[in-house]
C-alpha cells in the first residue's frame, strides 16, 4: 500500500488558551479535534499519523489519543526539542518556547520518507480538506511542487481576541506570496489588524489565508533545513527567548527565491479552532451538529475502517 502520511503540529504551548489545547477535549465522546483530523484522513487514504510533540507530554498523548488510534492507523511521535537544530548555535538557558512550525516540521525528516501533509492540532479542517490533500499527494506533488489548503480570513477569526493569519496573494490557483499578520480582529462587520506603527488598518474578510495545511514531497526537508539555519544564524541573538520561525515564512522565502511553486486547493467546508478558551463552546457544538447530521459516529474509534 502506498504511504501517505499526516503530520501533526502538536507541540506548541498554548500560551493564549491557558493548557494544553491540543488534546483538549471538545467533541461528545470526549475526542480532541486531533481525533476528528485523523479520522477524516484515514477516510481519505492517510495510513500513517506524525505527532510532532514535547517528549514530556508523550504520556498525555498515548494516553488519550495514541493508544485510540492504534488499531486504524500507524502512529509515529516526533519530538521538538531545542537543541535539534541544523546549525549549531549557543541556547540561552533560560529559553522554553519552541522554535516554531518551521523547525516542528524539520524536526520529522527521520521519520518521514514519502508525500505528506501537515496540519494544526487545534484547527478543525473539515473532510473535503484532507479529501483534495490526498488526492494531491497521490498524483500531482514532485520534490519542489507543493500544495495548501486555503480559506477565506472571514471564517477563520475569533469573537474573542485577536489572531495571527498567513495572508496570501495567488495568480492561477498557485501561490505568489505569502504574508504573516499579527493582531487581527473582527471590528462589526469588518476586519482590521495593527500595522508596525500601531495603527489599524482594515483587511479584506475575503483575503485568502493559510491555516496550515500543507503538502510537501520529503525533498523539502534540505530546504527548510537552509531556511531555518538563516534565522538561526540571522535573527536569534536579536530575541533569545521568543524568536521564532513559521511555515509561512518558510513557503514565502522559498516562494520569493523561486525554489518552490505551491498549488491552492479549495476546500467548501467550514474551518472551525482554539485561539482561547472562550472558542471551545462553539466548537463543541459544531462537532456535536455533525454527529447529530451523521458525518461522523458517536465513537469515533469502535467503528471498522
Amino acid at each position: 500500500m502506498e504511504k501517505l502520511t499526516l503530520v501533526i503540529l502538536a507541540a506548541g504551548l498554548g500560551s493564549r488558551y491557558g493548557g494544553l489545547k491540543q488534546i483538549e477535549p471538545v467533541g461528545t465522546n470526549k475526542e480532541s479535534i486531533i481525533d476528528f483530523s485523523i479520522y477524516d484522513a484515514i477516510e481519505a487514504g492517510f495510513n500513517k499519523v506524525v505527532l510532532i510533540i514535547r517528549k514530556e507530554h508523550e504520556a498525555a498523548f498515548e494516553r488519550v489519543l495514541g493508544s485510540k488510534i492504534r488499531p486504524f492507523v500507524e502512529v509515529v511521535y516526533a519530538y521538538q526539542a531545542l537543541e535539534d537544530i541544523p546549525y549549531a548555535i549557543d541556547i540561552d538557558p533560560q529559553r522554553n518556547k519552541p522554535w516554531g512550525t518551521t523547525h516542528a516540521a524539520y524536526i520529522t525528516k527521520d521519520v518521514v520518507g514519502e508525500p505528506f501533509a501537515i496540519i494544526n492540532a487545534d484547527d478543525y479542517y473539515g473532510k473535503e480538506a484532507f479529501v483534495v490533500m490526498a488526492d494531491f499527494l497521490k498524483n500531482e506533488v514532485r520534490e519542489t511542487d507543493y500544495a495548501m489548503v486555503g480559506y477565506r480570513l472571514k471564517n477563520t477569526t475569533t469573537d474573542h481576541g485577536s489572531v495571527t493569519r498567513a495572508v496570501c496573494q495567488s495568480q492561477n490557483d498557485y501561490l505568489e506570496k505569502i504574508v504573516e499578520v499579527q493582531k487581527i480582529m473582527k471590528k462589526g462587520d469588518h476586519f482590521e489588524f495593527e500595522n508596525d506603527q500601531g495603527q489599524w488598518e482594515r483587511i479584506d474578510g475575503d483575503a485568502l489565508v493559510s491555516m496550515n495545511f500543507w503538502g510537501f514531497h520529503p525533498k523539502v526537508y534540505p530546504l527548510l533545513a537552509d531556511v531555518f539555519s538563516e534565522f538561526l544564524k540571522d535573527d536569534v541573538a536579536a530575541d533569545p527567548l521568543m524568536a521564532e520561525h513559521v511555515l509561512p515564512t518558510a513557503v514565502g522565502t522559498l516562494l520569493s527565491a523561486a525554489k518552490i511553486t505551491v498549488k491552492i486547493l479549495s476546500s467548501s467546508d467550514k474551518w472551525y479552532g482554539i485561539t482561547y478558551k472562550e472558542d471551545q463552546p462553539q466548537v463543541m457544538e459544531a462537532l456535536k451538529s455533525m454527529k447529530d447530521a451523521e458525518r461522523y459516529p458517536f465513537d469515533l474509534w469502535q467503528i471498522t475502517k
